[in-house]
Parts: C-alpha cells; sequence; structure tokens
C-alpha cells in the first residue's frame, strides 16, 4: 500500500491559480474536462454541444478535451496550441486553469502560464514514463518559482492501472527532480477519460491510498502569502480632477502587491528615495480605510507635494529595493526575430518603461540536456540568462521574493510587440 501524499501547506479557500503540462497527447485536456465535469462546472448547453461533437465523430464517450481546446487550429489537430484558461469553483475554493501546449517550440506560452501559477500539475502518460518534454516543463515551472508540482500518472487503465508501472514512473521522476532541487512533488495515478482518482476515487485503483487530485488542490497554498510580504505599491495613475471642488487633490492609484499599509505611516518613493507618510487612503468612493493590503486597489494620498509619476514604487521607508541601472535576470525570448547581444529595446517593469540594452548573454538553457550553453543570440522560446543595462534606474525585488516587482517584458521600439519576459535574480 502507497502511504498518502498530502500538501505540507495547510488547507485555504482562498483561490488557487494552477498550470496543467506535460507532453503531446498526455491528456491535459481532458483531464481539465473531467474536473469540470465532476465538479458540476459545465453548464448543460456546453455538454450538450460537445456531446453532439463527440457523436459527428464517431466517438462512443464525450471528448471531454473539446471544453478546452477552443482553437479551430486545435480542434483540427487534436493538440492544444494556445494557453486555454477556464475557471471553476467547488465549495472549498475558486480556481483558474492554464492548460499549457505540450509541443516544444510553444514553450513560450507555458512561460506566459506559469508565471502567475501556484501549482503545476505535470501530467505523465503511464504507457511512455517521463519523457524529455516532461522534464522540459518541469524544469520551467521550478524556474518560475512554483512552488507545488504534483506529477498525475494519467492513462493508468491503458496499463491495467497496474502499480508496478506507477512506482517506476515515481521513481526516475524523483531521480531526476533531485538533480534540479525539486522537493514539494506529489504523485496522484489516475484515468482523466474514466475519471479514476480526479474528483472522485473511482473503483479501480483501490491499492492507491493517497488523496485524489481534487483533495490536492483543495489543500494547496497559494505560492506566496503577499499580505505578509514587505509593502509594495506601483504607481499606475496619477489622479489630479481638474475641478473647483478638488483643485488641490492629488491623488496617486494602483494596486497594492505585497504586505499593507496604513494611515500616518512613513513611505519612500522610488527610485528618488524622496521619503513622506500616508495621509489618507480611498477606495472608490467610500470613506477613508484605515488601511490597504495586498490585492486591493486604492488611491494613496502623501503628506508632502512629491514628483511622484506613473510607473515609481510607493515602499514603507526602509524597506525599498536598491535602485539600479543593471539587471541580471532569466529571459525566456518571445520573438521570432533573434534577440542578439547589444539590441536595444524597451524595458517595462510594472507601469515604468525604460530604454535597456541587452549588454549580455551569459548562457542560454538546453532544455534536453538541462544544461547551460554558450551564446551570443536567442532564438524564439529560447531561455537564458542575460544581463541588461538600462538609460534609467528602475527599483526591482528579485524575482524568487515578489513575482509583481521581480518581472519584466521587454518591448520592440518600433514594432512594439513584446520579444521577452524576464525574472530578475
Amino acid at each position: 500500500m502507497l502511504a498518502a501524499e498530502r500538501l505540507s501547506a495547510p488547507a485555504t479557500d482562498g483561490l488557487l491559480r494552477f498550470l496543467t503540462c506535460g507532453s503531446v497527447d498526455d491528456g491535459k485536456s481532458t483531464l481539465i474536462g473531467r474536473l469540470l465535469l465532476d465538479t458540476r462546472s459545465i453548464l448543460a448547453d456546453a455538454l450538450h454541444a460537445i456531446e453532439r461533437t463527440s457523436r459527428r465523430r464517431g466517438l462512443e464517450a464525450v471528448d471531454l478535451s473539446l471544453l478546452t481546446d477552443g482553437l479551430q487550429a486545435e480542434r483540427e489537430q487534436g493538440i492544444t496550441i494556445d494557453v486555454a484558461h477556464r475557471y471553476f469553483s467547488t465549495g472549498t475554493r475558486k480556481y483558474i486553469i492554464a492548460d499549457a501546449p505540450g509541443h516544444e517550440q510553444y514553450t513560450r506560452n507555458m512561460v506566459t502560464a506559469a508565471s502567475t501559477a501556484d501549482l503545476a500539475i505535470i501530467l505523465v502518460d503511464a504507457r511512455r514514463g517521463v519523457l524529455t518534454q516532461t522534464r522540459r516543463h518541469s524544469y520551467v515551472a521550478h524556474l518560475v518559482g512554483i512552488p507545488h508540482l504534483v506529477v498525475a500518472v494519467n492513462k493508468m487503465d491503458l496499463v491495467g492501472f497496474s502499480p508496478e508501472v506507477f512506482e517506476r514512473i515515481r521513481a526516475d521522476y524523483l531521480a531526476f527532480a533531485a538533480k534540479l532541487g525539486i522537493t514539494d512533488v506529489r504523485f496522484v495515478p489516475m484515468s482523466a477519460l474514466q475519471g479514476d482518482m480526479v474528483v472522485d476515487r473511482g473503483a479501480n485503483l483501490s491499492w492507491y491510498r493517497g488523496p485524489t487530485l481534487l483533495e490536492l488542490l483543495e489543500g494547496a497554498a497559494p505560492a506566496r502569502d503577499a499580505v505578509r510580504g514587505r509593502f509594495r505599491f506601483p504607481v499606475q495613475w496619477v489622479c489630479r480632477p481638474h475641478t473647483l471642488e478638488h483643485h488641490d487633490f492629488r491623488g496617486y492609484m494602483g494596486r497594492v502587491e505585497s504586505g499593507e499599509i496604513r494611515a500616518g505611516d512613513a513611505v519612500q518613493v522610488l527610485p528618488s528615495g524622496r521619503a513622506t507618510r500616508v495621509r489618507q487612503i480611498l477606495l472608490h468612493d467610500a470613506p477613508s480605510l484605515p488601511c490597504a493590503v495586498a490585492g486591493q486597489s486604492v488611491t494613496l494620498l502623501l503628506e508632502d507635494a512629491l514628483d511622484v509619476s506613473r510607473g515609481d514604487l510607493l515602499v514603507r521607508a526602509g524597506e525599498g529595493p536598491e535602485p539600479t541601472r543593471k539587471v541580471d535576470a532569466t529571459l525566456c525570448w518571445l520573438s521570432e526575430r533573434p534577440g542578439d547581444a547589444g539590441r536595444r529595446v524597451l524595458l517595462r517593469h510594472g507601469a515604468r518603461e525604460v530604454r535597456a540594452t541587452l549588454a549580455e548573454i551569459a548562457h542560454r538553457v538546453d532544455l534536453a540536456e538541462l544544461a547551460e550553453r554558450p551564446a551570443t543570440s536567442l532564438a524564439m522560446n529560447d531561455i537564458a540568462r542575460v544581463s541588461l543595462r538600462l538609460a534609467q534606474p528602475i527599483a526591482a525585488d528579485r524575482y524568487a521574493e515578489s513575482r509583481a516587482t521581480g518581472a519584466f517584458v521587454l518591448i520592440d521600439e518600433t514594432t512594439n510587440d513584446t520579444v521577452a519576459a524576464g525574472m530578475i535574480l
């Protein structure tokens, strides 16, 4: 008998964002369809529509993957190309699912989906075991800081629900995970097609004593407790109504990305470093708030008339990152046009934009071998360690400490296309 697999974090009833990924045809879209169906999150007309489509294709069972493979190209090929997002809730919590593509050429889509996820479900076909794409997606999930990984060994019905097959895959994955330093990983055998161990336990995996996939999701904690973090408030807008009633009003609007702030607290404006205090906190047309916490979009009024602009960062006095003109980062190149050392781009960090130069490419990651390779140019989907020189300073945290203030994108100045996504080291 297998010991129960439990996530170490305590249960929470908050929102959980999770990602499904793995190799092509491992059953990601079918798994999400099963989750939606068995949690009764599908509208009757949508279920009838996929039942009709399944019958037209000559299928005996409902093709649950049709619930997520929404693009016509995907339906024609039977694969997932874009990142499909779906939403559902249970009696315990709400979920946002990102279904990432399985093909290697869509690594950039997977990185985009993983950047906001609290948990990743790595699907493995029980017949094929741990593949190169399994290792690739696990590496990317670990790279972007997803704290919880669940390895779902799918299609157990095609291997006779064999415990020996499950144990072999579990041992293979653990050996690989140890090399990357992945420590928080759980395993669950399942059949997404038949529903065993997804929401309900089913009748075919009685030898497995651990929780179902949904039970693992119900008990998983969000990636970071933003409320307990250091106060970070990127200014998105400076509000100055031109009316007689509010002729001297100057409010700074934005979202509290982490921490909390109270009226009267001392704050600093970065990158200038000027200090003042919070005079008032406003939320829509409500009376003043005593405090604002992570996740709230508010307007802050300050005691002093400082030069604060869109893109500046408000922090608690003495707790801010050091503004810098040089950034070392992990970069995922998204553009079809190569990224050469010396290329000039715009760096967008929160609401702040500065001109930047791709000064150095230290190395790129060979995702097939999980090894570092020298590089002077980046192709689409490449992941690399780079250095950037900035024309103006930014106040940025390390990505490992704050996703919101540790991430950025690079933009082509001529086309306005987003060419790369970065995580500050």
